[in-house]
């Protein structure tokens, strides 16, 4: 078939490779020039699991292709895939300016029927605006031609997107028409085939479940944040109360880990733009707030815990490991390191950090500061440190030799931010152990 993706950020990537790898023609769009010609050399500027190999292979097969002209891009695809970005606006709400925008160039140039999909996370209500868009361009073209508009939501992991493309759990597919819904079936079938996983549903319940599958994972770590801070101060140990609230089927173990707060692109904006929504239809979302609230008061954790056991920062030196909000993936947007960071330049504290993926993300961000040192290998950020960070649960973080640690670190204390380490052999170990929600050990 031959596909569309406007927009070549997480989204519109994944899905256009994706697309392509199972013999699909795609061509994907994107108004950033540099971008273009970099996916054209075969560089993926986002890092991602298995994607920059599958880039390069569907590219050079000719089944992926990379333009800056949006008429051939509409001209091409008989799916016309939305996948631009919707920041938050500054009441939160979601801005639509960018999907509108390529809604307005698809009627501009469309010469034939098509589908348009809506892959964008978006609030419910944006198909409705997007056909309104359309036809209203195709009005002033005096122009009579087909079209539909699609609610597709994506459910992509950062990590594991690639994965989650090629064997989804499900794909939600919003539309009132059974010719729609045949044509994305069909789309779909090379991802469907061992069960049926695709969901047909109407286009605003299709916009909803993308914003209450976000929020309804959110919740669940701010509840355990919030769980975790009640451990401390009753002299629990959250991890024991994880273990025994996760073994009830009814709970499960995904998503109960506490930490010190959940970032990246989907659950902070996606909470917020659901309550911005709530807030829309005349309804006071006091749960979704306190979701948000939960876990902004989180971040401000470690950062807490280090003034409770210095006194000062000031003149400290912290070593941090992970700047990414989460393994696998360069992305910082809302990450924890980032308010983390901030908090300690703030009190005038130095920072030296290590990540594997996310260095040059952490360049683009902060620039040449002389409170922070960026370094190559995660035992030099040590060097000449008061105190050890663990912000993102990266898997050479999860065993490493304490005694090196210990012998490097000016003082002996770890501050974890993801509950990694087993309090009583930290204790042995001779360090002063912080974790989320569970009671401090000295050494």
């Amino acid at each position: 078939m031959r596909i569309t993706i406007f927009g070549t950020g997480y989204v519109g990537l994944v899905t256009g490779t994706c697309f392509a790898e199972v013999g699909n023609d795609v061509v994907c769009v994107d108004v950033d020039e540099d971008k273009i010609a970099r996916l054209n050399a075969g560089e993926v500027p986002i890092y991602e699991p298995g994607l920059e190999t599958l880039v390069r292979s569907n590219s050079d097969d000719g089944r992926l292709r990379f333009t800056t002209d949006a008429v051939e891009g509409v001209r091409h695809g008989e799916f016309q895939f939305i996948a631009v970005g919707t920041p938050p606006d500054e009441d939160g709400s979601a801005d639509l300016k960018h999907v509108l925008a390529v809604a307005e160039s698809i009627a501009r140039y469309m010469d034939g029927p098509k589908i348009v999909v809506d892959k964008s996370t978006v609030p419910v209500g944006t198909a409705d605006r997007v056909r309104e868009r359309i036809s209203t361009v195709l009005v002033e073209r005096s122009a009579k031609v087909p079209f539909d508009v699609v609610s597709n939501p994506e459910f992509l992991k950062e990590g594991a997107a690639v994965e989650d493309f090629m064997k989804p759990d499900r794909v939600i597919v919003g539309t009132d028409h059974a010719e729609s819904a045949d044509a994305l079936r069909q789309l779909y079938a090379p991802f469907n085939r061992n069960h049926d996983r695709l969901i047909v549903m109407d286009v605003r319940s299709a916009e909803l479940t993308k914003y209450a599958a976000n929020a309804m994972l959110a919740t669940k770590i701010s509840f355990m944040n919030e769980l975790s801070n009640i451990a401390d101060r009753v002299g629990a140990d959250i991890e024991r109360v994880r273990v025994g609230i996760g073994s009830d089927p009814r709970i499960g173990y995904h998503f109960i880990y506490p930490g010190a707060g959940y970032g990246g692109s989907c659950f902070p904006k996606d909470v917020q733009a659901l309550a911005r929504t709530a807030y829309g239809a005349d309804y006071t979302p006091e749960l979704l707030q306190a979701v948000e609230d939960v876990n902004y008061r989180q971040k401000d954790y470690l950062f807490n815990r280090m003034r409770e056991h210095f006194g000062d920062v000031a003149g400290k030196t912290v070593a941090l490991w992970g700047l990414a909000f989460k393994p696998n993936t360069d992305d910082m947007r809302e990450a924890s390191s980032r308010r983390l960071m901030e908090l300690l330049w703030e009190a005038g504290a130095k920072v030296r950090a290590f990540d594997p993926k996310a260095m040059e993300e952490t360049r683009r961000i902060y620039g040449a500061r002389e409170d922070l040192a960026l370094v190559d290998d995660p035992m030099d950020a040590l060097e000449g440190a008061d105190a050890l960070a663990i912000l993102t649960e990266w898997n050479l973080f999860r065993s490493p030799d304490f005694d090196a640690i210990r012998e490097r670190l000016s003082t002996p204390v770890i501050f974890d931010g993801r509950n990694l380490y087993d309090p009583g052999y930290l204790k042995r170990c001779g360090f002063t152990y912080y974790a989320i929600g569970r009671p401090a050990v000295r050494g």
